[in-house]
């Protein structure tokens, strides 16, 4: 019996772009997706949100869905409710894996539930603040200054501000809520940046970065003028790096997230802190995972083809 190697020809959508503040780098990594897929002899077509209703999506004659979107409405649930609904498989994790990382603040009650670490904090709504915000309630909560004070569920460090005192906390946040509804404030943990790419459940390495800038705000992660120096693997003992694999892997499995996940650590004073977790990791020149995933073996292209043999629905 004479067993065929040719590959079924696919037709992929690749949804890229968005309305979120996260709308160029989510461009940039469907483009270099598609470029991808194409080198795979995949079909691709391309769906921008921006541009059509998610609900047109039904009328694409595609197996599967690439999903490249980053933020809000991609990240966050929204796009993956209308991939399930139409039933057409889709790459990444579901409907409440999604939603649940993109949200701070229940990522963080996922994260202290399963005993990993996390900066304190506290939440900032548009009912509470007016009451929350005031300097004994930030001591009582185990919080020092400097603050970090960012939406609750914004990607690549869109809305941060560093607060140094009780002032600067206060006219950042009347700001602030009123463009994100809901903010957190947690204690800054400098040390090392790592990141932690994990897939299916399995960590393919941790990274350090040294931003030149106050900290790895957006345009150190997506300006190459801002010059961040990329440690791969991350500086770490021996002993830490395979703990902070087995946390990122810990972490994507109490989300119950599906295909890759990139996890935020800061280490400091020989202890890890988990910032969050990401669902939709970019795939640019500049971003983490391909570089990660490079340093384990896995080129781009084939990071691209296990991204699209794990598409499925009911994620």
């Amino acid at each position: 019996m004479i067993t065929s190697n040719i590959i079924k020809k696919k037709t992929i959508l690749v949804v890229c772009g968005g309305t979120s503040s996260e709308r160029e780098i989510s461009l940039k990594s469907g483009k270099a997706c598609s470029k991808a897929i194409r080198s795979l002899k995949h079909k691709v077509l391309t769906f921008d949100p921006a541009k059509k209703n998610f609900i047109t999506i039904k009328n694409y004659k595609v197996d599967l869905i690439f999903n490249a979107l980053h933020g809000r409405d991609g990240e966050d649930g929204i796009a993956q409710s209308y991939f399930e609904y139409f039933k057409i498989p889709y790459t990444h994790s579901g409907i409440l894996s999604s939603m649940n990382s993109m949200d701070k603040i229940i990522s963080k009650k996922a994260f202290k539930k399963n005993k990993i670490r996390t900066p304190s904090y506290i939440e900032l709504n548009t009912i509470n603040y007016l009451n929350v915000l005031k300097e004994k309630n930030i001591f009582r909560s185990n919080l020092m200054y400097p603050l970090i004070l960012k939406p609750s569920n914004e990607g690549s460090s869109i809305g941060v501000k560093i607060c140094k005192n009780f002032l600067d906390l206060r006219k950042h946040t009347n700001k602030l809520i009123k463009k994100y509804k809901t903010l957190i404030v947690e204690n800054f943990i400098g040390g090392q940046e790592i990141q932690v790419a994990v897939f299916n459940g399995k960590p393919l390495g941790a990274i350090e970065l040294k931003p030149k800038r106050k900290f790895y705000d957006y345009q150190a992660k997506y300006s190459k003028s801002a010059n961040t120096e990329h440690l791969m693997p991350a500086d770490l003992s021996d002993k830490k790096y395979k703990e902070v694999l087995v946390l990122a892997k810990k972490a994507h499995k109490a989300l119950k997230c599906r295909g890759i996940t990139r996890s935020d650590f800061k280490f400091i004073k020989n202890k890890f802190y988990l910032l969050e977790i990401n669902t939709q990791p970019g795939m640019t020149d500049l971003s983490l995972v391909p570089e990660i995933a490079e340093h384990s073996g896995i080129s781009f292209k084939n990071l691209v083809k296990n991204i699209i043999n794990d598409a499925s629905i009911n994620r």
